[in-house]
């Protein structure tokens, strides 16, 4: 039999969740297939012997077992770990109803999630992973900060990965108009990197949710960032690639997305430009083009709910009226040649529009409030 329990362990699973976060494996993929091995009972893992391993091996050849693994789980102390992670960390684990349906999807999913932030008003459902070069070019931030903006009060989620460059502008511009954002951080909580961002950090903490998979202590090593990655894509539904050389982490975030089956989508930029290199290859390989806001909505086949801060849900055409609006300033006459109404209907509908906050209207032209 695999895993021979001690029946009189009484200790609840979340314990063995923790402990086993904190034994640093260099494999996600490790983890998740023993977790799987035995039957997703994770006190099984911690009751596993010799033979259990030798027959885990011949079942995963490509899981790389790491050395002494036996010894580390029957050294660790788990109830002490347990207390010592309770004092500065929240986390959910894959038996959590909490925990994100679309993550478990993947092969090498996290077992646990530590997190600061709230879940409330997450729709993971509508989730959009926006990454890209740590080094971008103003233009490529500002063609993503115009991008997201064109969400500004739906119930899209952006996701990104706290670094500077695109991850940054994408978390920012999530705030500034009004839509969730998921930050998935390559360190424990105890670190804000990078430090710079640590405005930002807080933001989100306060306005949408900040994850990790490492437990409190950890720094940010480079290794933990292309690991990071997979939780950023294994999360949405959509990733939009802004800017990135054919190496780099956002490379490894479309690979992952690839193999996971997101939707994958890029920003075209200038073909002088080096960090473009890697967007029209994706390109060429079959990237879904993004140069607005309807081409993801298109492409995902989307059709979001537009909800003011107060509460006000778009229907009918003011919604399409809104959506036309994100997409950039146009006049009353440019929206009447889009829609088969009177100018008396379509003033009625703008008005109100402006009064409950939506749009605004400067030097005879109507833009998305805050842009």
């Amino acid at each position: 039999m695999q895993g021979k329990l001690n029946l009189d362990d009484t200790k609840p699973n979340d314990k063995y969740f923790v402990a086993f976060s904190n034994l640093f494996i260099n494999s996600p993929y490790f983890k998740t297939k023993i977790f799987e091995f035995f039957d997703c009972d994770i006190k099984r893992v911690f009751a596993a012997d010799k033979s259990d391993l030798a027959e885990f091996c011949g079942k995963y050849k490509n899981a790389g077992t790491p050395r002494n693994f036996l010894n580390e789980i029957k050294k660790i102390d788990i109830d002490k770990v347990y207390d010592d992670t309770i004092k500065n960390s929240k986390f959910i684990t894959v038996e959590n109803e909490l925990y994100p349906e679309i993550l478990k999807t993947i092969e090498d999913y996290p077992l646990l999630l530590y997190y600061k932030g709230n879940f409330s008003g997450i729709n993971f459902d509508r989730t959009l992973a926006v990454v890209g070069s740590r080094n971008a070019t103003s233009s490529a931030r500002q063609n993503t900060s115009n991008i997201i903006s064109g969400f500004k009060d739906t119930d899209v989620v952006i996701v990104s990965g706290l670094a500077s460059g695109i991850d940054t502008v994408s978390h920012i511009s999530a705030i500034e108009n009004n839509i969730k954002t998921v930050a998935v951080i390559g360190s424990g909580f105890k670190y804000v990197y990078p430090s710079q961002n640590k405005k930002l950090y807080e933001e989100i903490e306060e306005k949408g949710l900040i994850l990790s998979e490492y437990p409190y202590n950890l720094s940010p090593m480079p290794v933990n960032f292309p690991q990071r990655n997979r939780i950023v894509t294994g999360l949405s539904k959509g990733v939009l690639i802004a800017e990135a050389k054919m190496k780099s982490g956002a490379m490894i975030s479309a690979k992952a997305a690839l193999e996971q089956g997101r939707e994958l989508m890029c920003i075209p930029g200038l073909i002088t430009n080096p960090n473009c290199e890697g967007i029209y290859h994706l390109i060429k390989n079959g990237a879904g083009i993004v140069t607005g806001t309807d081409d993801i909505l298109n492409i995902m086949n989307w059709d979001i709910n537009c909800t003011a801060e107060n509460n006000t849900v778009l229907n009918g055409i003011e919604k399409d009226i809104f959506e036309v609006i994100s997409y950039g300033e146009i006049s009353i006459e440019g929206l009447q040649q889009k829609f088969d109404v009177g100018i008396n209907e379509l003033m009625v509908k703008l008005t109100q529009m402006e009064l409950n906050g939506l749009i605004v209207q400067k030097n005879g032209l109507y833009y998305i409030t805050g842009i």
